[in-house]
């Protein structure tokens, strides 16, 4: 069972979208390269490729990969074609198990938003490697989430979903959520993509009593059958608090994208607007 399923229309409706910022990032990638290949894993309701494709009219063809068939079909009504009459495919798999259409087919720009922390990330890795362009850029995109956000009404929020799940975030129905045991930017250097920049843009959300619940609604953490028949409780007492808040401060959310492009030694990320890094642990 997904971690999401059921909560495709919640998720296309209140997740919050792509900022232009890192659109122009993103589109920047594959600039000269005739008739691209976007690769989108983890593509949940298509949110990556609703906002590129208008950036790159030439793209030749967009593959959409999620493991929930419901995602996908929200996905597909928002991608209805592309401007260029390229080819859309959804492949209702886990990214892992990815292998490209057919021969000499390769993806130019693989992105991952949001989702890199459900995957097996070194498994993931092996698989761009084997269907990506020789200067292809893989791209991790993160933003947090209201569980992680620092305000005083996330915070109050955090605790009302605490009082009936557990002190413990939950990951849908496989239990307790564990955090990545290392930073992407680890997997990437030891991956085929170990130039890797790193990208920060600062986004500001207002957010209302409803879209708050909506994007609940969609979230691993707080999808309603976790509540066991205690949902419509739950959801009474969440708004309760958040037009409380709403009267008051207002429900602002001061978060960051992080985007990190990577590719393997000798492509140039600085063609992205972005300083080329090797990074090195030890």
């Amino acid at each position: 069972m997904s971690l999401f399923e059921s909560a495709a229309v919640d998720y296309a409706r209140h997740r919050p979208g792509i900022p232009d910022e890192v659109v122009r990032l993103l589109a920047g990638v594959l600039e000269g390269i005739d008739r691209p290949v976007l690769l989108d894993l983890g593509a949940g309701t298509g949110q990556v490729p609703a906002a590129l494709v208008p950036a790159m009219p030439g793209i030749a063809r967009v593959d959409l990969v999620d493991a929930d068939e419901g995602m996908l079909r929200e996905a597909a009504a928002r991608l209805p074609s592309l401007p260029s009459a390229g080819t859309i495919a959804f492949h209702t798999m886990s990214a892992e198990e990815f292998t490209t259409p057919h021969a000499g087919c390769r993806a130019h720009l693989i992105t991952c938003a949001r989702a890199f922390h459900w995957m097996s990330r070194p498994a993931v890795l092996a698989m761009a490697d084997r269907v990506a362009a020789p200067a292809a850029t893989f791209a991790v995109i993160e933003d947090g989430s209201l569980w992680t956000h620092q305000a005083r009404w996330t915070s109050e929020l955090k605790q009302l979903v605490q009082s009936y799940l557990g002190e413990e975030r939950q990951a849908g129905t496989t239990g307790v959520y564990a955090e990545p045991g290392r930073r992407y930017q680890e997997d990437l250097a030891e991956s085929a993509f170990s130039d890797i920049a790193e990208h920060r843009s600062p986004v500001r959300r207002e957010w209302t009593p409803g879209t708050v619940i909506g994007y609940l609604r969609s979230t691993s953490f707080a999808r309603p059958a976790l509540f066991r028949g205690r949902h419509a409780r739950f959801e009474q007492e969440a708004r309760s608090l958040l037009e409380e808040h709403a009267r008051g401060e207002g429900l602002v959310e001061d978060a960051v994208f992080t985007v990190l492009l990577a590719r393997r030694p000798g492509g140039d990320l600085r063609a992205a607007g972005g300083t080329p890094s090797r990074w090195t642990y030890t």
